[in-house]
């Protein structure tokens, strides 16, 4: 089979968005470990959290932070810093934008009428964070530690969001929305973060892998649309995210980790005939 490269969504996709479990989605893990196919983690999760679901997941390929804001690359997989990356201890880190500060900054200095509609990552407790992800506390405080974009939850109308959108759109940032949260940050996304992981593998190769992404939600789209194969995942909170693209699509029937096995054993099956 040809080299194949899977970047997957975490929460709603690979993890169920309830309980976080991949039980489910065990079987098909182990399959890709067998056929030797890298399992690249691309989420709105931070760093410190990714680190650890890795090991759970017995992971050892690259992965990709708070919404394609930066790919890091274990040293114990690629010796050499790849063009741009930085020394970040046990990773390459490949860095796509500001870091957080810059958008705290543009945050605050909002009008106060759209201040009052959301409630920033930063302001919050651990406490507060895990009542509102069904984090466990040690979860919830590795996911506040955020080192590129800003999580807000939304509490004021939808006019009133388009308006927060366009206002930092005007600025600079770029806003996606996520299962639980609005991520505002830079102008990167987890299509752009897909394809240089793909184009790194293939200046090391020499082959481009084919790609196949999974994900759920508005914030996964870009990667949906970058990728060879695009397995949209349905929601048990929303409806599937709309695509530009028909061609090598796939909406799975399951949610969460069985739909995330669904819709890989098809098209593994398809590969493989």
């Amino acid at each position: 089979m040809t080299d194949l490269l899977v970047v997957t969504d975490l929460d709603g996709s690979l993890l169920d968005h309830y309980t976080y479990s991949y039980k489910a989605a065990e079987p098909m893990l182990e399959r890709l470990r067998v056929m030797g196919v890298p399992v690249v983690l691309c989420s709105s999760k931070t760093r410190a959290e990714m680190q650890v679901l890795r090991k759970r997941l017995k992971l050892d390929s690259s992965y990709i932070v708070e919404n394609g804001a930066a790919v890091y690359l274990p040293k114990s997989a690629c010796t050499e810093a790849p063009p741009k990356a930085l020394d970040a201890g046990e990773d390459w880190c490949r860095a796509f934008g500001e870091r957080r500060d810059h958008w705290q900054e543009l945050l605050c200095a909002l009008p106060d009428e759209l201040r009052a509609a959301y409630r920033k990552f930063s302001n919050m407790s651990v406490g507060q964070i895990a009542d509102l992800t069904g984090l466990p506390y040690d979860d919830a405080k590795r996911a506040s530690l955020r080192e590129f974009g800003e999580p807000l939850q939304w509490r004021g109308s939808d006019d009133l969001r388009e308006q927060l959108i366009e206002t930092l759109e005007t600025k600079g940032a770029k806003v996606l929305a996520g299962g639980r949260f609005l991520h505002v940050g830079g102008d990167w996304d987890k299509g752009s973060a897909l394809d240089w992981v793909a184009d790194h593998s293939a200046a090391i190769s020499g082959v481009r892998p084919i790609t196949i992404a999974l994900g759920d939600s508005q914030n996964d789209v870009a990667m949906l649309e970058a990728a060879d194969y695009a397995i949209v995942i349905r929601s048990p909170v929303h409806q599937p995210p709309k695509l530009l693209r028909n061609d090598g699509v796939i909406v799975t029937e399951n949610t969460g980790p069985l739909g995330w096995s669904e819709g890989l054993t098809q098209i593994l099956d398809t590969l493989n005939s």
